[in-house]
């Protein structure tokens, strides 16, 4: 164990999910949750979440939350399961792009730093600082000497972040190759997902074990008790979605905060306001009279 890390409990994520050819067949080794009862479940799973918000809130808390793994593991559909009911002024997303050149001179760190929660917030980072450990080591974007450096400072960084008060929860979303290959086919032909790929998610395929190095090392050194990592199995999403949501709200003490009293007023008499004539403002057309009813 490396850099106070207890990743070495000698997981692979199932062979060919993080490193040989094993197991690249994993989606289908178990029954995939039906939607009905996935959806029934995720509904209650998002109540739960109003009511974190609702704790976190009256509570001035801080939840960082760290979403990472392979492209089209299943990050972003469950951030956006995760925000759906959530008011976006207490709950909000960082997904920060390329750094800029004036970023790329500072402190790593500085950049995340800026998007930290401060009091009655949560900030879902969609990808992390944990860049550096992953996509920037196998395609060369950073030296060796900033990434030995990173594997050095981050987990002070996170201790640190801890010990002010953070409540900080690190996922990490694992997926097979067969699982990612479908996902990525299934980008190609869909034009309302085809934006999701780029020419790097598919140089991705040709560095799988690259990647799976890079992971194994990034998780030996920052699996630290104060802020441990969690593997959310993926290849099955809506199975994803449920557990990593369920598996958050089990490690947050929050509790029910009773709604403030309100009460709807009676509408006051009309003072003889007039609305203008229609005909002086510019209406958006009626499309939906064009459709096709039956």
């Amino acid at each position: 164990m490396t850099s106070g890390g207890r990743a070495g409990d000698g997981r692979a994520e199932g062979g060919r999910a993080e490193g040989g050819k094993a197991e690249s067949g994993r989606a289908e080794e178990r029954v995939r949750l039906a939607r009905k009862p996935y959806e029934r479940e995720l509904f209650r799973l998002q109540t739960e979440l109003v009511k974190l918000q609702e704790w976190i809130r009256a509570e001035g808390a801080r939840l960082v939350v760290v979403f990472e793994g392979r492209d089209a593991a299943g990050k972003g559909g469950t951030i956006k399961r995760v925000t759906e009911h959530l008011n976006p002024r207490v709950a909000r997303i960082a997904a920060l792009p390329v750094p800029t050149e004036r970023e790329r001179t500072q402190w790593y760190f500085q950049r995340y730093v800026e998007h930290l929660p401060a009091a009655g917030e949560i900030v879902l980072f969609d990808r992390s600082w944990y860049n550096r450990a992953g996509v920037e080591r196998v395609m060369g974007f950073c030296t060796d000497e900033e990434y030995d450096r990173f594997l050095r400072q981050c987990p002070q960084y996170e201790r640190m972040l801890v010990e002010d008060g953070i409540l900080l929860r690190k996922y990490w979303f694992s997926v097979s190759d067969a699982e990612q290959e479908r996902r990525f086919r299934k980008r190609l032909d869909d034009p309302t997902k085809r934006w999701k790929l780029s020419a790097m998610d598919l140089e991705s395929i040709s560095r799988w074990e690259a990647y799976s190095r890079a992971k194994d090392a990034m998780f030996a050194h920052t699996d630290i008790p104060e802020a441990p990592w969690y593997v959310v199995e993926s290849d099955d999403k809506r199975a994803a979605r449920v557990n990593m949501i369920a598996h958050l709200l089990s490690t947050v003490p929050y509790g029910e905060v009773g709604p403030a009293e309100l009460t709807l007023p009676p509408r006051p008499e009309s003072t003889g306001y007039q609305r203008p004539p229609k005909d002086l403002q510019t209406y958006v057309p009626d499309h939906a009279a064009t459709l096709d009813h039956t």
